[in-house]
């Protein structure tokens, strides 16, 4: 059943990466395209971590989120062997693990994080992010959820 799961990571990291590239290729830094009224494709460098945090640290962010991404994704990995049949506790951790990762490439082959999915409403636009960051909320939201079952069904249970 781990294979499972850190097959699912493994094609996570393939679409954060594919779609990068496909963004890169095609687009130059900060261009953008409008799609809808809401939503443009834009190429954007996140050198900080998620929302631009630290983007303005000098550099020494791309080694320390570096580091902090290769520690979460073993203590993941970790946790997927151990948990791996609780499928809703194991799906949050394969998305954060290639979520995590798919970051992680960018950081390390570039200095920066590709981000390209610009949703904006009235003027204010939410930070640019990419499927990695989309994996790794969707896989917080799952912990989140899981977590509240859990103890939803430990009252009950009790």
């Amino acid at each position: 059943m781990l294979k499972r799961w850190l097959l699912l990571a493994v094609v996570v990291i393939i679409l954060d990466q594919t779609s990068k590239l496909a963004i890169s290729s095609h687009f130059v830094y900060g261009e953008s395209l409008a799609i809808t009224s809401f939503f443009n494709l834009v190429l954007a460098h996140n050198t900080g971590a998620a929302f631009s945090f630290l983007s303005e640290a000098g550099g020494m962010q791309r080694w320390l989120f570096s580091l902090i991404a290769v520690v979460a994704s073993v203590w993941i990995v970790w946790l997927l062997r151990k948990h791996q049949a609780e499928k809703l506790f194991a799906l949050a951790l394969a998305l954060i693990l290639g979520g995590a990762l798919g970051n992680l490439i960018d950081r390390i082959a570039y200095g920066y994080v590709v981000d390209f999915l610009d949703f904006h409403w009235a003027g204010y636009h939410f930070a640019a992010f990419n499927v990695a960051d989309s994996a790794i909320t969707c896989g917080a939201a799952l912990l989140i959820w899981d977590g509240i079952r859990g103890k939803k069904h430990e009252r009950t249970a009790g």
